[in-house]
């Protein structure tokens, strides 16, 4: 079989099964108890994390693991448009695009029937939003701006740096989903100056059932499932095996960016194959940066920039 599917899923890479058949096995302790088995549970779950912290330049402390990159898409939006409301109840306004992934806008459909205002952007023939009309979107009720990184079906990039520089000024948060993106694109939380990103471990070689989501330190957020694991951000024991085999397929994920430019090579003799062989067959969002992309060409251009709270 010939698998062309990988943003679907990835297999598992042999080195993420090995990491992680110990913690199916006999490291089974629990990483809330004090006793020697939960303390190396509690080790392999914070080397997890500060490995796929790395991946992003964010702070380990910065990362919470959930159950999909769907929960923690959920956990962007409900943990801080429930937050800001409380804070300033004005700002009841969510900015959105129609490339989103399904957990995305039907969260947004969901939100809408709630009461809150959505605006979902539209993108032009290439797949890409329009930076104007998001500028005419965002306004001092805007509590959060989420726009995907990188789409799943058409591999279009989307300029996320500048979006959260147009959502900041007026005060709004922003979140990026960066499931397709990660191990394809050099990704950095600063160079982008995203308050909250979206990851998922089965897109990268690691297992199902594992998300994580970067929350910047001092973002207003509420949990959705209280308990005292994950900083009290999100209850539930750890699942440690998963979490151990994101942490390792993370670590293997930054020689998968240096090989980007040989995927898009590969990806572009394919096209063009099939464009030649199907006359009226056409590239989805050709013209614009498409991921895989060489990392030259590849990061949001934008000056780095240091967070600091916003009002919310």
């Amino acid at each position: 079989m010939i698998y062309l599917d990988n943003n679907a899923t990835t297999p598992l890479a042999p080195e993420v099964r090995e990491a992680m058949l110990p913690h199916l096995s006999g490291e089974f302790g629990n990483p809330s108890s004090p006793h020697a088995a939960g303390m190396a549970a509690k080790r392999a779950v914070g080397e997890a994390r500060a490995q796929v912290a790395a991946l992003v330049g964010a702070k380990a402390a910065d990362i919470l693991f959930t159950a999909s990159a769907t929960e923690a898409n959920h956990t962007a939006l409900l943990g801080t448009l429930r937050a800001v409301a409380v804070e300033r109840p004005e700002r009841r306004h969510l900015v959105t695009t129609a490339i989103e992934h399904p957990s995305t806008l039907m969260l947004a459909e969901d939100l809408e029937r709630q009461g809150w205002r959505v605006t979902v952007l539209p993108v032009d023939g290439t797949g890409t939003i329009a930076l104007a009309d998001l500028r005419d979107a965002v306004t001092a009720e805007t509590a959060l701006v989420s726009v995907l990184w990188a789409n799943n079906e058409t591999g279009a990039i989307q300029p996320v740096g500048a979006a959260a520089d147009i959502a900041q000024a007026r005060g709004a948060l922003f979140h990026t989903d960066a499931v397709q993106a990660a191990g394809r694109l050099p990704i950095k939380v600063d160079a982008v100056n995203a308050d909250l990103l979206t990851l998922s471990a089965h897109k990268m070689h690691g297992p199902k059932g594992i998300g994580a989501l970067f929350i910047r330190k001092g973002v207003p957020f509420a949990p959705l499932i209280h308990g005292h694991q994950e900083r009290h951000r999100r209850g539930g024991t750890e699942n440690v095996p998963a979490i151990v085999g994101f942490g390792a397929a993370a670590g293997r994920a930054g020689a998968s960016v240096a090989e980007a430019g040989g995927m898009a090579i590969l990806r572009d003799r394919l096209e063009r194959g099939v464009l030649a062989a199907w006359p009226g067959s056409r590239v989805n969002g050709e013209g614009r940066p498409a991921c895989p992309t060489p990392a030259t060409s590849a990061s949001p251009t934008r000056r780095a920039a240091r967070w600091t709270r916003r009002s919310c």
